[in-house]
């Protein structure tokens, strides 16, 4: 590497240093120690290696950061001001306060240049992952001799924390089944963790394990530019499989009695040791310096990155006039746009009942797979039981990744985390399956992706007791409820086939994340439900059926309980009581209604109000009042077939009945 850039790039990490261990001490909180740490590697990255443009951040022929550890963010912030992103110097004084665009841990879609949400360790491995996954399925749909429409390298940031858990070893195995040459994974080994010496937890030999996943194994010094550059070189040059990087650092470096250990790894210097340190490393007195030369090289480094856009845009158009139909392809990807009749097919597609609400869905999947080339699917080793795999499509894998269906194994939570990464390319809607009770595994990369907004539909089957004679470690209890209790998250638990094809279009339309909720049992089709999905699924809320006159009874219902549902009301109506029949598939979309809408579902005089659904009874109250009367399940299942767990735990009409009357 050149001398003067060396030079430069030196001026950048001290820079680094001081805007990081400042802004943690304005704001008393944070995490100064890997920022300081691994300000050269940051230097490196945005000062020389990067390929991107700070100016159009969402430039699709960029290469990609993800910082896993992002307890580090304000080496990621710090790097985002300097080159050039829109992130003001004051936003990194106002790091971790209310409003600011420097929360505490990264933010997908709050500051400009974060690729993911992070912070719960090890998910940003798998962000990354996904992410990597994504560029090769496009690069392989898109691009063509002369025309490298994505080029671009994934580069992830982990520390020891996130090589510990286990969605990181998840999708590491996976990245490396996958044969992903174009992501590189850098361990800031820094041999400390939060709670004190990494050696009081932890012994393995991090680099044997990446090497059994299949990938490609180095290690490097951290503060030498010369050896950075050489060997992120050559994997822009010729990278054949992931690469694992073991980067040595000393945290806190700098720090004359915290440095190398965990006292600086999640708490502010202090002041004494904050000035103790800016003289130690030559740093000036002034606050939030940074030096005119480190400002003239990023501007200089703009230009440059402003002409690689430019570059691959020209590459793009001569693209478009040689394969016009890819173009074209390419277009709808990007858009995402659902074509104006989708809800006329989906209600024209023939399904045979009665049916199973997962085999409703595979036949939904067989008309999504052909209209939506933007719609990837996937499962955790259960396609043949979660039904998840579109049959008109390959699988995706090396070496051509042509494919539509993903066999991401037994790898549920790396699975999630994944699917975020691959809708974090604008260009993929993934769907993922597998069954409604290890939805536990992935819950927390369900969160993230709701607090991201990101797009991601996940396939539950397997929705309650009624799975039968696999028994309670199979059978979901409590799931709905814990679902239903994440933020922007919408949960849709459809009653037949027609909720089906409508709950796919409420996913579809929704640009966030959805949770289809769908029977292994197969279920009849019910008379109410063959409604628009304006007037029905759209409102998350509807009357299935309506009273004779004043109601004595208003019975709600999801899934495979409105059918009973309607057969309770048959019975109570023989023994002239007047019933009001609620479908409601989508507790959310029902939430977003006005007052009207939920004064014409629930107001007035409704009688007597009572929830019929196989979980538990949590959240319930809400909709049946204090004198309402919850059908449900609030302990765990038992292994038996599905009729006598009906009769066992209360849902049979009789039952019902006994209750009501």
């Amino acid at each position: 590497m050149d001398a003067q850039v060396k030079k430069e790039l030196a001026k950048v990490a001290s820079t680094i240093r001081q805007l990081s261990m400042e802004a943690v001490e304005k704001a008393n909180s944070g995490h100064p120690g890997l920022p300081m740490g691994c300000a050269e590697f940051g230097a490196y990255l945005y000062g020389h290696f990067l390929r991107h443009n700070p100016k159009n951040p969402k430039w699709m022929g960029r290469d990609r950061f993800v910082l896993s550890a992002g307890h580090g963010s304000m080496l990621l912030y710090s790097c985002l001001h300097l080159s050039g992103f829109d992130l003001s110097l004051e936003q990194i004084k106002n790091f971790r306060q209310l409003h600011s665009k420097t929360p505490g841990h990264p933010e997908y879609g709050m500051t400009p240049g974060v690729e993911a949400t992070t912070g719960p360790l090890g998910q940003g491995v798998g962000n990354a992952v996904g992410q990597a996954l994504a560029l090769k399925v496009l690069a392989a749909k898109f691009s063509r001799s002369g025309f490298p429409l994505f080029p671009g390298k994934v580069v992830c940031l982990a520390g020891d924390g996130c090589m510990m858990e286990g969605v990181a070893s998840e999708a590491s195995s996976l990245a490396g089944h996958l044969g992903l040459d174009n992501l590189i994974l850098v361990h800031d080994a820094n041999l400390v963790s939060l709670d004190g010496p990494l050696s009081d937890s932890n012994i393995e030999d991090t680099k044997a394990r990446y090497s059994a996943y299949e990938w490609d194994v180095f290690e490097v010094d951290g503060y030498d530019f010369d050896e950075m550059d050489r060997l992120f070189e050559s994997l822009r040059a010729d990278q054949k499989r992931p690469a694992f990087i073991e980067m040595h650092t000393v945290i806190g470096k700098g720090s004359p009695h915290k440095a190398g250990t965990f006292k600086v790894h999640g708490s502010p210097l202090g002041p004494e040791e904050l000035i103790e340190t800016k003289r130690v490393l030559g740093l000036p007195d002034e606050e939030f310096f940074i030096p005119k030369s480190v400002e003239s090289f990023f501007a200089a480094r703009l230009e440059k990155d402003a002409a690689l856009e430019e570059q691959w845009k020209v590459m793009l158009r001569s693209w478009a006039e040689a394969h016009p139909e890819l173009q074209k392809e390419f277009h709808k990807m990007v858009e995402q746009e659902l074509p104006a009749d989708l809800e006329k097919k989906l209600r024209e597609l023939p399904i045979k009942m009665p049916i199973a609400g997962r085999a409703a869905s595979q036949a939904v999947l067989g008309l999504l797979g052909k209209e939506l080339p933007f719609l990837y699917g996937g499962s955790a080793d259960l396609s043949c039981s979660d039904l998840t795999f579109m049959k008109e499509f390959p699988i995706l894998g090396k070496p051509d990744f042509l494919g539509r269906n993903i066999k991401y194994g037994v790898r549920e939570f790396a699975m999630a985390a994944c699917a975020t990464g691959m809708a974090e390319s604008n260009m993929i809607l993934p769907f993922i399956g597998t069954f409604l009770t290890f939805s536990d595994y992935m819950r927390n990369a369900i969160r993230l992706a709701a607090l991201s907004h990101i797009h991601v539909i996940y396939q539950f089957t397997h929705d309650s007791i009624f799975l039968g004679e696999d028994g309670p470690t199979h059978q979901p209890i409590e799931h709905l409820a814990s679902l239903r209790a994440i933020p922007r998250l919408h949960l849709i638990r459809p009653a037949d086939d027609r909720e089906v094809k409508m709950a796919w279009l409420a996913a579809l339309r929704y640009r966030g994340p959805t949770a289809i909720v769908l029977s292994r049992q197969a279920l009849p089709q019910l008379p109410g439900t063959e409604i628009s999905y304006e007037e029905g699924m759209g409102r998350g809320a509807y009357i299935a059926k309506k009273e004779s006159s004043k109601p004595d009874f208003t019975l709600m219902a999801t899934g495979s309980e409105l059918s009973l549902a309607m057969d309770v009301a048959k019975e109570l109506e023989k023994r002239g009581k007047a019933v009001r029949v609620i479908s409601m598939p989508c507790w959310a979309l029902f939430e977003a209604q006005d007052d009207s809408y939920h004064e014409a579902i629930l107001g007035g005089e409704i009688g007597k109000r009572v929830s019929i659904e196989a979980g538990c009874s949590f959240g319930w109250h809400r909709w049946v009042g204090p004198c309402g009367i919850t059908i449900a399940v609030d302990g765990f299942g038992a292994s038996a077939p599905a009729s006598d767990l009906a009769a066992e735990y209360g849902f049979t009409v009789e039952s019902i009945l006994t209750r009501l009357l």
